[in-house]
């Protein structure tokens, strides 16, 4: 159903909550009750199933003391693809060779002694 690298992510992710439980020497029906869900699906979250809902995953990290380390998954700050494209993409600000007489009118200088001046319907002479 998803990509083999997900699958292979969502098992790692299931051993990891495997590993933390284990560790904390609670039981999964305890942790279950902890997250206020059943024991079967933490189960199915240590076995990686995607069919898991992330707000079951959420309470279970709640539970094992580990949320804050949900909202870091995707930190936008330490994304330099998304970083790149984004600075790639943003408007480069500049003067437009249209603005350049009207701030040289202002002045004092007119459109017509200057060499590189452009009228008012767009035309260079």
């Amino acid at each position: 159903m998803g990509s083999p690298r997900a699958k292979l992510a969502l098992e790692a992710l299931g051993r990891d909550v495997r590993g933390a439980r284990l560790r904390r020497g609670i039981a999964v029906a305890d942790l279950a009750i902890r997250a206020g869900t059943s024991a079967s699906s933490v189960t199915r979250l240590e076995r990686g199933d995607p069919g898991v809902g992330i707000g079951t995953l959420a309470d279970v990290l709640v539970a094992l003391g580990v949320v804050d380390r949900l909202a870091d998954l995707i930190d936008i700050r330490k994304d330099d693809l998304g970083l790149a494209l984004t600075a790639e993409r943003q408007r480069r600000r500049g003067r437009s060779f249209a603005a350049k007489p009207r701030k040289r009118g202002d002045q004092g200088v007119t459109p017509s002694a200057d060499p590189d001046s452009v009228d008012p319907d767009g035309a260079t002479f």
